[in-house]
């Protein structure tokens, strides 16, 4: 989502976009487990659960932005936005829809991506005082809520999850897909609100202003090192580790391992040690603050990286303005790399797209244009928020 209001600013942000979409790629391409091993690789290390976060982040300034970044629009303008905003929303979704029947192994993002914008409507017309308490409130208890509401909202739901990435045929069984969208889901949109509630409080800031910079950079990195840190001293010294070994979920899975790679279909019930845990995809308040500090602290580089030179992160602010198209794209081209025989390497194959992906975004930067299906998603909905300020006057 891109403004024109703030160019300097939005060149940073652009850029914060691109590292989400070349994270999340990496994590799609490169194993995240060492060959032979069940230590993490780097790719694990780095992205994993941050890069899709930084995504979300970012989407919530997108949000900010479009309903008057600083000053937030009122009354007939914000109604306007909103309407824009729900139209997006639902082309978002349904590409993800789409994407969903490519045979692919990778969790597409789109579709919760889409459920989060609709989900994020009320909260649009906040001030920053009222963001960040909804913000804190969110990402502390939002996770308490969820543990709490798995097991009763799975109940009597066979599966409680789609099984893969939503398509519409699950749409004839509502209660599962509910339950994938907010809850048992990739990407749970009941926990990941809170990553575009912070992305909001962030795009309602100053963000040109050095100032507002440093300390974006300094609370980003204080938060993401606070929650490993006490993560870390909860399930070490705090026994956290050695009660979650000794449920039925921690004894069939190699837990240790995973808790540098992700808890994503892991059943997290039995002890509310779970909700000690900062492991990438594991929905927990931790979690939640460190990836939200990891992606506040990407910005905030970003940020200061183009404070002079607009285009001083051009490899990345290029392909970042066009992110529904290059992440469509590499999906597809990932389906068809599934198919070859033998499979390329990881690697070439990464790398590969990941030039392409900048040449592409740079020639479509050079030529004053957007990507296909951004004009596709922002026509619908300006068009749509056009007729509600109409039929409002």
């Amino acid at each position: 989502m891109h403004t024109t209001s703030a160019p300097r600013r939005l060149t940073g942000i652009d850029a914060a976009r691109g590292v989400a979409l070349f994270g999340m790629m990496s994590t799609h391409v490169l194993p995240l487990y060492a060959p032979g091993t069940i230590d993490a690789t780097w790719t694990a290390q780095v992205f994993s659960g941050r890069a899709s976060g930084l995504f979300a982040v970012v989407a919530g300034i997108g949000l900010a932005l479009l309903t008057g970044g600083r000053s937030p629009h009122r009354d007939r303008l914000l109604s306007a936005d909103r309407t824009g905003i729900a139209v997006r929303a639902v082309i978002i979704a349904l590409i993800g829809l789409v994407l969903g029947g490519v045979e692919t192994n990778i969790a597409i993002i789109l579709f919760h991506y889409g459920v989060l914008f609709l989900v994020a409507l009320p909260f649009t017309g906040l001030r920053v005082r009222p963001l960040a308490a909804w913000a804190a409130g969110w990402v502390l208890l939002a996770p308490v809520a969820a543990y709490l509401l798995r097991p009763v909202v799975t109940e009597g739901v066979a599966p409680s999850s789609v099984g893969g990435n939503p398509l519409f045929e699950h749409f004839l069984e509502p209660r599962t897909l509910a339950a994938d969208a907010f809850l048992t889901g990739y990407y749970p949109v009941l926990q990941w609100l809170g990553f575009l509630l912070v992305g909001m409080l962030i795009g309602r800031l100053d963000l040109s202003r050095l100032g507002v910079q440093l300390a974006l950079l300094g609370a980003g990195i204080v938060a993401a090192v606070g929650a490993r840190f006490v993560s870390a001293q909860l399930l070490g010294p705090g026994g956290g580790l050695a009660a979650l070994l000794a449920t039925p979920e921690g004894s069939r899975y190699p837990l240790e391992a995973m808790l540098d790679v992700g808890l994503a279909g892991v059943e997290q019930s039995g002890s509310w040690w779970w909700l000690a845990v900062s492991a990438p995809h594991s929905g927990t308040t931790l979690d939640l603050v460190h990836v939200a500090g990891s992606a506040a602290a990407v910005i905030a580089v970003c940020l200061l990286l183009t404070r002079r030179f607009r285009q001083a992160l051009l490899p990345l602010s290029a392909p970042g303005a066009m992110t529904l198209t290059l992440y469509t794209l590499h999906v597809c081209v990932m389906s068809w790399a599934d198919q070859l025989v033998p499979l390329p390497d990881p690697v070439q194959l990464f790398w590969a797209q990941v030039v392409v992906a900048v040449a592409i975004g740079v020639l479509f930067q050079r030529v004053h244009s957007r990507g296909p299906l951004e004009l596709l998603a922002s026509g619908a909905a300006n068009a749509a928020r056009e007729g509600r300020a109409e039929v409002r006057r």
